[in-house]
């Protein structure tokens, strides 16, 4: 592998992320209070805690994996198909680099940027509620994994993705109301029978319990399955995105 063209690449994108740093860390600081302002403070005291857990601590995994999810796939199909856009992607498909670099490259970088939007999500909630992490280093692994898997989706989205408008389609359509609906800011225990068997359908689901499970240690299900829709979902879009590069297909549309 081509690691001066990987790196290349890597700080190019992130250069361009902190050209806008309102956009990148001011924006998420902001929508951070909001959300707990009012669901932390405004619905506290009618929402019982999980397991010992308070409501407020109980929201932040759920609206980091929220961001987290949405930010991956939004930042790195914009990326992607702004350069096909402008044409400038020719420019790195006639150059010596291999589309396992191209695509590790882009990765990298938004699964770094995704990254710095959790931790200062993270930061932010902690100025409204204390909490401790119980496995500290394998939340961070587990968050890692997590951006790079939806950010190799999200690159998938922009390659393929014909406009502007349908880039919004995946992360606004889908990911969103899965994550809303998927025990971001409320447990599975108050829901009626029908609709927990359900949620059970809801990947998110998985995703957003196995953040809280190494937060807190408490979760509706067990990381394991977190870990299985995680890693399913992270060799699916690997092999969609090699079958793309070898069929050219929305590379140079």
């Amino acid at each position: 592998m081509n690691l001066r063209a990987v790196r290349a690449i890597y700080c190019y994108e992130l250069a361009k992320a902190w050209q806008v740093p309102i956009q990148s860390l001011a924006a998420p600081v902001i929508t951070t209070s909001l959300y707990f302002l009012v669901f932390g403070s405004a619905f506290k005291a009618q929402l019982v805690a999980f397991q010992g857990v308070g409501y407020a601590a109980f929201i932040v995994p759920g609206f980091i994996m929220l961001s987290l999810l949405t930010e991956s796939i939004a930042n790195a199909s914009f990326s992607i198909f702004f350069q096909k856009y402008s044409g400038t992607i020719y420019e790195i498909l006639t150059a010596p680099v291999t589309s396992l670099e191209l695509i590790a490259s882009h990765v990298a970088a938004t699964a770094t940027k995704s990254m710095a939007l959790a931790l200062c999500i993270l930061l932010t909630a902690r100025l409204f509620v204390r909490f401790d992490i119980a496995h500290p280093l394998l939340t961070l692994l587990y968050l890692v994994f997590s951006a790079a898997t939806f950010s190799l989706l999200g690159f998938i989205v922009g390659v393929l993705a014909k406009g502007f408008e349908r880039l919004q389609v995946i992360p606004m359509l889908v990911i969103t109301p899965l994550t809303f609906l998927g025990g971001s800011f409320y447990s599975l225990n108050v829901l009626p029978e029908f609709w927990q068997r359900l949620s059970l359908l809801n990947p998110v689901l998985y995703l957003v319990n196995g953040l809280r499970w190494y937060f807190y240690g408490v979760a509706d299900v067990a990381p394991t399955g977190s870990w299985l829709v995680l890693a399913s979902t992270f060799v699916l879009a690997a092999l969609a995105a090699a079958w793309i590069f070898s069929v050219g297909r929305g590379v140079r549309a």
